[in-house]
């Protein structure tokens, strides 16, 4: 049986922690002056997946 390969495009989005999978917030790169400066700010950083998602990302990365 050959080796399992994970998904490509989600290895390079998320990443496996102790509490879940943290990833970065979508709509951050680019025609941002349209945006008001507390929906950027409130964008910055990472915040981990909801548990219904859980499932489908670790199949994705299968971990």
């Amino acid at each position: 049986m050959p080796k399992a390969k994970s998904h490509s495009g989600a290895s390079k989005r998320f990443k496996k922690t102790g509490a879940g999978y943290k990833h970065k917030h979508a709509n951050r790169s680019h025609i941002l002056t349209k945006m008001s400066q507390k929906r950027k700010r409130n964008l910055r950083g990472t915040s981990t997946i909801t548990a219904a998602d859980a499932p489908l990302i670790d199949r994705l990365l299968r971990s």
